[in-house]
């Protein structure tokens, strides 16, 4: 499918593959996307400047960069960087079409439904995009694809009219009479509110006027703050509604300057910050910021898990605010044939954007993907998903070609880097990903062979020899199985699964008389560290038992991400630690016992501030104190072994120091936590030169249970 993507300034339509239905979404075959004049092409903008001058701009990307050097070093974090810029960015959030697919768990759709869809990174424009339910919205049958293509804008407008909460026979200042100001502007005049539009440009206040504006005032001719005193009578303006874009603060003490006391100033748009507080203090002004389409916005449970607010409490979320501008864009109570001033095939996507730069610069403007052939959507659903990118395949068999599925951070800035550098065993084949943009950009950065969104074309792929899986946990024991069972060798990153029903059907097919079974490998690698294999050597040597003390200070995480699902972030980081405990020690656990945190408020959560105790056959005993609550200031990893009037002491893997034991005192400005050494330990396997895997199945599956106890 074409999708757009900005790239150091332009847009350009680009072959990606196409998407999938996800439970709770709905694929939709886009008719018709509008583009978003002034937040869209602010990317653009930033896009085409030097790499330089938006360092400058943005001293907080500039922070997470140089955090990221010291975390994964320089040259992990230039190819990360390289990555982002060569691959550019999907743009995109209002779009109509029809419903060709229904995920598991969405209700009140059919095939066939007529739609429009919201979502930065989601409704993209692209010939498909993949949206879950909340974020989805039925058209009127009077209602166009073109018309109901503004859906996004629309809500937009109306959260910052709702903001501004004024009433029949009040007086509101539009500030910025572009797309938004000018569908706020309708929908305060059918609230019944008196309506004053300003802006620069007198083709746009002509149509403010045609609209309903009562005055219209270009502040280059006219004074805007005495104006308004006299158009309200004295008094000034019951509410500013601020739509417009610019990065000076002049503008903003003006709407401060021109309301009334007590009045409001509602942020719809973008504006410099710099507040005079004589501007606000005497009149005990409210300033207010209206956030995007409205309530639901930004809250992952509502858009990605469907969860809806009920609607005696909270009235109009982002879907209900949509959903009522589509019905007044049917009834013709808001009119948009002023405002949609060219439409463009997405082939023509780059001439599309660069209207948008001309002197004349339109409202808005659409793209067109053509209409959605009912009778066509098994063709749609069953189209090809792969993306060739080069023709040539690695005939070296002693080279492990590998199949990476999932392309988040983790996958891009640690493991890409680190199979390219051991080029003369491994070779990445194939990308897999539920966004078809990320999977392409990584394909393409590290010289794979195609790009795809099928799992299945992974598993029936005779070339793949190695699944590598780094997508969210949740995910990770069916993929692992699906790729066991094609056959595939499987490196699943931590955990193995999230549940104990997941691990019995793993184990099951260990167990079956399924022959030349291929080999499992889950991502524990802190066993592989230098500091570890330091560690092991003396410790193999020892008469008595060891006495093991572990500190990982995980870092806060707010209680609503991700991580918190599926078992939690001991399931999910935890075991590293228990893995390596097991690694040291070299026997199996006997005995677990744990104690959780009891928060006094709901800041913390007892689910990952936890102290464990594993007691070994041999008689050792590791001590783990997994927790959110430490400061950011403290090293993350930590861990003392004592045996034998003995002590080893390691630092979050960049210091080793023995005590009463010489051992070799590693340094290394970055923690090298095994990452790299674990896919040289695979390769002996994968390569026949041992027959031992590198971690035993076993091994594997205790830790995993022993977290699932803890």
């Amino acid at each position: 499918m074409i999708q757009a993507i900005i790239k150091k300034g332009k847009v350009i339509g680009e072959q990606i593959p196409t998407p999938n239905v996800s439970k709770g979404s709905l694929l939709i075959k886009v008719v018709n996307s509008c583009i978003s004049a002034g937040t869209e092409m602010s990317g653009v903008t930033n896009s085409g400047k030097p790499l330089i001058k938006r360092a400058l701009e943005q001293p907080a990307q500039v922070a997470k960069v140089i955090s990221m050097a010291k975390t994964i070093g320089l040259q992990k974090t230039i190819a990360k960087i390289k990555g982002t810029l060569d691959a550019g960015n999907a743009t995109g959030y209002s779009i109509s079409g029809v419903v060709i697919a229904v995920g598991d768990g969405v209700d009140g759709y059919e095939i066939g439904d007529r739609v429009t869809a919201a979502g930065a990174g989601i409704a993209n424009h692209a010939e498909y995009v993949d949206v879950p339910q909340n974020l989805v919205m039925k058209m009127p049958q009077a209602l166009d694809f073109k018309e109901a293509s503004t859906v996004t804008l629309g809500g937009i407008a109306m959260q910052g009219v709702r903001r501004a909460d004024v009433r029949f026979g009040e007086f509101c200042v539009v500030t910025g009479a572009g797309i938004l100001g000018l569908l706020a502007l309708q929908m305060l005049r059918l609230s019944g509110v008196r309506v004053a539009a300003i802006d620069l440009d007198e083709s746009r206040l002509a149509i403010a006027k045609e609209l309903g504006a009562e005055i219209v005032i270009n502040p280059t001719k006219e004074d805007p703050i005495k104006t308004v005193e006299s158009w309200s009578g004295g008094y000034g303006a019951d509410c500013v509604l601020f739509t417009a874009a610019t990065s000076s603060s002049a503008p903003l003490s003006q709407s401060f300057q021109m309301t009334k006391k007590k009045g409001k100033v509602v942020l719809v748009g973008v504006v410099g910050m710099e507040i005079n507080r004589g501007d606000i203090y005497a009149k005990e002004l409210d300033f207010m910021i209206s956030t995007s389409y409205g309530p639901g916005r930004y809250d992952s449970s509502y858009e990605e898990k469907g969860c809806d607010y009920p609607y005696a409490y909270v009235r109009w979320t982002e879907n209900r605010n949509m959903t009522e501008y589509l019905r007044l864009v049917s009834t013709g109570d808001i009119k948009l044939d002023k405002l949609i001033n060219g439409v463009y095939p997405i082939e023509q996507v780059t001439e599309a954007y660069e209207s948008l730069k001309a002197n004349a610069k339109p409202l808005m403007v659409l793209l067109d993907y053509g209409e959605a052939e009912l009778g066509r959507i098994h063709d749609y659903l069953t189209q090809e998903k792969k993306v060739i990118l080069n023709h040539t395949t690695n005939a070296n068999k002693s080279i492990i070609n590998v199949a990476l599925i999932g392309s988040g951070g983790f996958a891009t800035g640690m493991h890409m880097p680190n199979i390219e550098k051991l080029s003369t065993k491994y070779k990445l084949h194939a990308v897999m990903s539920k966004t078809g943009h990320k999977a392409k950009a990584v394909a393409k950065q590290y010289g794979a062979t195609y790009a795809t969104t099928n799992y299945e074309d992974i598993l029936g792929d005779k070339e793949v020899d190695l699944v590598l899986i780094a997508t969210r946990h949740d995910s990770h024991a069916s993929l692992a199985l699906q790729a066991l069972k094609a056959g595939k060798h499987v490196f699943v990153e931590k955990p193995l699964a999230t549940h104990q029903e997941e691990l019995e059907l793993i184990k099951a097919f260990y167990q079956s008389d399924v022959p030349n079974k291929p080999v499992l490998f889950t991502g524990f690698n802190r066993r592989f560290s230098k500091y570890t294999t330091e560690i092991t050597k003396h410790t193999s040597k020892r008469t008595n038992p060891l006495f093991i003390y572990y500190r990982m200070n995980a870092g806060f995480i707010a209680l609503d991400h991700w991580v918190h699902e599926d078992g939690g972030r001991i399931v999910g980081e935890g075991c590293h630690i228990i893995d390596l405990m097991s690694a040291i020690v070299g026997e199996k656990i006997i005995s677990i016992c744990t104690e959780s945190l009891t928060p006094k408020n709901e800041k913390f959560s007892s689910t990952d501030n936890k102290s464990i105790i594993l007691k070994y056959q041999d008689g050792s005993v590791a001590t783990i104190h997994y927790f959110a609550t430490g400061s950011k200031e403290l090293s993350k990893e930590y861990m003392e072994v004592h045996f034998d009037n003995k002590s080893i002491i390691m630092d979050d893997y960049k210091s080793l120091k023995g005590y009463g034991i010489k051992v070799n005192e590693i340094t290394t400005n970055i923690s090298e936590k095994g990452q790299f050494e674990e896919l040289e330990a695979l390769y002996e396997t994968l390569s026949g030169k041992t027959k031992k895997w590198p971690i035993e199945f076993w091994d594997m599956t205790q830790t995993t249970e022993v977290s699932f106890a803890v």
